[in-house]
Parts: C-alpha cells; structure tokens; sequence
C-alpha cells in the first residue's frame, strides 16, 4: 500500500482494501484529492497525464506550490485567496467553475472543476476531492463560434442575426409574416456628387461614419437596420415614438459631427429621414444561395418616397405614423402628395423645431 493511500486511509477517505483508490486510477477524468490543509493526499494517473506532473512530484505538497496555480477566466490567481478547495472544505458542498491549470510545460489551458468535500464516519470534513476534466476543444470552439459571431453581425442586422439563432436552435426555417412597424428611411444628401469629388478613402469613411452614428442610435431606441441601400439606411421599429426618437437623435448627433467637422474644414453631412408605418411582410427574400431577412411592401415604398420629399436635416412622417405618436404636436402638417400604386393622397407631416437643443432634450 502506498504512503498515498496510507495517508487517506489515515484520514478515513479510503478503505483499506484499495477498491476506491483503483476505482479513482480508471476514471478518464483527472483526480485528486487534498487534506484540510490542501495538501496533496492522491494523485490519479489521467491527472498525471493531463499536467505532465507524476504523483511523486504533486504529493504533500499543495496545488498553488508552483504546480497547478489555478486562475480564472481573467488570470487572477486562485490560490492564495479564492481557491474552490478552500471553499469547498469550509462550506461543506460541492463546487463547480471554469479554471485554468498550468501545465508542467507552463501552458496554461482550462478545465471543468468539481470540488467535493470528504467526510469521515463521525461526519467530519477531512478532505476534498478535487475531479477535472480539460475542456480546450469546447474553449477553442467557443472562442471561435465567438468570432464568427462578430463577423457575421458587421453584415447582418441583429434582428436577423438573433432570428437566425433562433431558427438554427429550434430547427425550423424562417416563416413569412405580416407585422405592424414603423419604417425610418435615412438618406445621405448629395453623397454621389461628393464621392465623385473625393478620394475613395474619404468617401468610405464618411460613409461609414453616417452608418455608425446611424446603427449605434436605433440600437439604443430599440430598432433594428434591415439593410443599407448605397448611402442610405433602412430600419424598422416597433414603436412610432421610439422611431421618432432615433430620427431626432441621428439629426442632433450628425449636428454635433459637422461643427467638428467645419473647424477642420471639411464638408459637413445632411441627410434626410422619412417615416411611415403600416403592415409589411417580412421573410427571407432571395435566391437559392443568398437570402435577407427583409420588409417588402407599399409602406416600405412610401417610406422611401416621404425621405425623398423632406427638407434636408428634417424629419417627415406619414398620417399613418403621426396618428400613432404619444405626442403628436410637435409635428405640422406640410402638404399631401400622391404616390404611385396608392389612390389616396399622402399627407405629410414635419418636425416643427429642429434646433439642437431641442433634437436633444428629445431625443435622450
């Protein structure tokens, strides 16, 4: 019987028939096992295996003794003052986390912990027994299911990415809809005359500057961009007023962006914003090979239509959305106009004040 297995037989964890000891060298997973003290009592061979430590060099001594050093997912050590050993044995329950061991190599890589603790037959905590198993397959993936992630949301709006989610987990293809939105055209005034005009670097970056305040503000109002159109943006909303909201707070930020601008003397950006809601039908549109999750519809197409008729830096809405506003009055009627395919005219309805300071206080 070994000087290991006497010292757990000592402390009441093993029999003295050794079943438990062999039973613990065939496991597939990386045991062992630590007195009150954290002292290593019993060292398996996948663990020896798995760190490139042999029992020899591992017992008596403790896991933080320059072997394993447990860290967590920021490479805070563990050792000194938040080992789950340590919490183990004084808690009395099982634990489980994520750690990273170091190799005797000085690679470190993770593994899935579960800590239990060991009573003897009066009931009193003597040890612990510590199981691992390394998980770096499932960290690789992860790492890089991650990245994918983050590749595929810069070319996807994240309604479709979260809808694509959805459909991958249950299995179940994308269903044709009608739903009920409030559609916000944002166009890019003269952008084609400036592209001419400019270096290709500076017409992609001021193209991109107008997509990023664009993106980063109907986030936050709870929208979604269903595609850029060249140098215009299309989104969708649930809500009229938070539709509204984002509109106020692109024209206040795009504002803030040209006083920046015209101190270094570049051209500043204006656009127009043209809304209007309705039932759209929203599905997969495409071939075979591509397909976007997109609106299709008349209220799409007026939507663009009402952009095309707004004043520069102004926001103009539809009957159908106006009707829909908490607090319609800051809007005045403009004029009607007739659209084609529809037999009624469009009334059109603008923003009254467009200062600043007003876009502002609005738009928070």
């Amino acid at each position: 019987m070994s000087d290991a297995t006497l010292k757990l037989v000592s402390l009441g964890v093993l029999e003295p028939q050794g079943v438990l000891n062999g039973l613990l060298d065939s496991v597939h997973d990386g045991v062992y096992i630590v007195d009150r003290l954290r002292r290593i009592v019993y060292w398996n061979r996948i663990a020896e295996g798995m760190t490139g430590y042999n029992a020899d060099e591992v017992l008596g001594k403790t896991c933080g003794n320059r072997i394993l050093n447990h860290a967590d997912a920021e490479g805070e050590p563990l050792c000194d003052g938040n080992c789950p050993l340590s919490k183990a044995l004084e808690q009395g329950r099982l634990l489980q986390s994520k750690v990273y061991v170091r190799h005797k190599s000085g690679n470190r890589f993770p593994v899935k912990l579960h800590v239990h603790p060991l009573a003897n037959e009066e009931g009193e905590i003597v040890a612990a027994i510590a199981v691992f198993n390394n998980i770096s397959a499932e960290e690789d993936f992860r790492i890089l299911q991650e990245k994918f992630n983050a590749v595929i949301k810069k070319y996807v709006s994240s309604y479709t990415f979260h809808n694509i989610v959805r459909q991958v987990q249950s299995g179940v293809d994308n269903k044709t809809q009608k739903r009920h939105l409030t559609i916000v055209f944002i166009d890019i005034v003269g952008f084609s005359g400036f592209a001419e005009t400019s270096l290709p670097e500076e017409a992609v970056k001021r193209l991109n500057d107008f997509f990023w305040i664009c993106e980063s503000v109907i986030d936050r109002f709870h929208g979604d961009i269903d595609k850029f159109i060249g140098d215009a943006v299309l989104a969708v909303f649930v809500d009229a007023d938070d539709a509204i909201a984002a509109g106020r707070k692109v024209l206040s930020v795009i504002s803030q962006l040209n006083s920046i601008k015209m101190m270094e003397g570049m051209q500043p950006i204006s656009v127009r914003i043209g809304i209007n809601s309705g039932t759209v039908i929203q599905g997969d549109i495409g071939g075979t090979g591509r397909k976007d999750l997109t609106v299709i519809g008349d209220v799409v197409n007026t939507a663009s239509r009402i952009q095309n008729e707004a004043e520069i830096d102004s926001i103009y809405i539809s009957e159908a959305t106006f009707s829909r506003l908490r607090n319609s009055a800051e809007f005045e009627f403009v004029r009607q106009i007739s659209v084609t395919g529809k037999r009624n005219l469009v009334s059109l309805y603008r923003l009254r004040n467009r200062t600043r300071a007003n876009l502002d206080s609005a738009g928070r």
